[in-house]
């Protein structure tokens, strides 16, 4: 049953396609429900952020083929239409890409720590959903360990660089004073969480928080010092807004043309920076082609942050190789679990001989039979139920020469060949 990552990320995808295949929260696990019901579909996990989506999978051998072809359907794309931006690993490489994903290494700005929380929901996720088994279950906790260990024995993320703190920066760049500017934040997520720190840092002049729950929106302008909007008042308060940085959930744009054609008429043509985060796009497309709009998107973003990432290129060395470590203890773990079924097999069988040779002694001892002689019964006929299987077929191995098999028992029960075999 191998173990298969299949999707598309920014590196191999336009922003385009990748809101087309974007999973939405509340649709989660209706889509689990789906991917786990396919046939040879053993357990399955779905991680969809702003920059990918992915299936984790462990599938019956020759079903990799399932995940793509589901993938198409459930978002009614034609056959093929994604063959040339997906990627496909299997066993060692998607464990090692799960690894990487999980660090950080795999992320649009390196070493980000987003990312790792979007996996562990995932994670989550899929838990409640009842599509995770053994195999999964430990890659998930193998993966949050590996996070771990980087952040902790390498400097991936030393450096305060994230799509947030990306944003802010830019923002600074074309507003030279933020202590002069209103900003608005459309949105209650970890990125604008992020933001708003980085803003309230910056020195921002007023901060305003819009979210469809204004209460997740007031308890976020309680903790930076700013004023909280429902996200229907949003056609009043836009107009206030110097900058603008948006991430939420939403399938459709939140921020509309006309919105922001008349909050341009409010603030007499005076210029907005816009910055949409969002994976579907919050402000609409259109908005940038607007003469007073500097509009910005996530891949806009990763273009401008390449010379923040020095120190982190350095760590991400040490960190691949920590990660080559694990997938092998990872890999090792699931063969060795391969096996469980045999090792099973052995002890019950073990234990029924026993349980049969028991019996025979005691209705011994009810007979009135000695006990010295009832324990010899047992010691003899135990250890010759026991050794007479393996000693047969080591046995047959040595007549029919068969090297490899006679070494794996010397192994098995740390043996030492005897001195006068003839055996290579």
């Amino acid at each position: 049953m191998p173990l298969v990552a299949l999707g598309l990320n920014h590196q191999t995808a336009p922003l385009a396609l990748r809101e087309l295949l974007a999973f939405a929260p509340e649709q989660s696990q209706a889509a689990l429900n789906a991917l786990k019901s396919l046939a040879g579909v053993r357990e399955a996990a779905i991680l969809s952020t702003c920059n990918r989506t992915e299936l984790y999978c462990q599938v019956d051998e020759g079903g990799e083929n399932i995940l793509a072809e589901w993938l198409h359907g459930h978002f009614g794309l034609s056959a093929g239409r994604l063959e040339s931006y997906l990627y496909r690993h299997r066993e060692h490489e998607a464990a090692r890409h799960i690894f990487r994903v999980a660090t950080g290494l795999d992320s649009m700005i390196l070493g980000e720590p987003q990312v790792l929380g979007q996996l562990k929901a995932a994670y989550q996720s899929a838990l409640s959903a009842g599509a995770l088994d053994t195999r999964l279950n430990r890659l998930f906790q193998n993966a949050f360990a590996v996070a771990k260990r980087a952040r902790t024995e390498t400097r991936i993320g030393s450096s305060p660089v994230s799509v947030a703190f990306a944003a802010v920066r830019l923002a600074s760049q074309i507003f030279a004073d933020l202590r002069k500017a209103t900003v608005l934040l459309i949105g209650a997520g970890d990125t604008i969480e992020l933001a708003a720190r980085h803003l309230l840092d910056a020195g921002v002049h007023r901060l305003l928080v819009a979210n469809r729950t204004l209460a997740n929106a007031q308890t976020l302008a309680e903790t930076y010092g700013a004023q909280a909007l429902a996200l229907s008042d949003l056609p009043i308060h836009l107009a206030d807004a110097d900058i603008v940085i948006s991430s939420t959930a939403s399938r459709a744009p939140v921020v509309p043309l006309d919105m922001v054609e008349a909050a341009l008429r409010a603030r007499r043509r005076r210029p907005m920076f816009m910055l949409d985060l969002a994976v579907p796009r919050d402000i609409a497309e259109a908005v940038g082609a607007l003469e007073d709009v500097y509009l910005y998107t996530v891949d806009d973003v990763g273009r401008l942050i390449d010379e923040s990432m020095r120190s982190r290129q350095e760590a991400a060395v040490e960190a691949e190789a920590i990660i080559s470590l694990q997938v092998d203890q990872y890999m090792n773990w699931c063969q060795a679990l391969d096996y469980q079924g045999p090792l099973k097999a052995l002890r019950s069988d073990g234990e029924a001989q026993r349980d049969q040779v028991l019996e025979r002694a005691r209705q011994m001892l009810r007979n009135g039979q000695p006990a010295e002689d009832v324990l010899q019964f047992m010691a003899h006929t135990l250890t010759n139920k026991l050794l007479h299987g393996p000693s047969s077929r080591l046995r047959d191995a040595a007549l029919r020469g068969d090297a490899e098999l006679i070494r794996a028992g010397e192994r098995l029960f740390a043996a030492a060949p005897d001195k006068d075999s003839k055996t290579p």
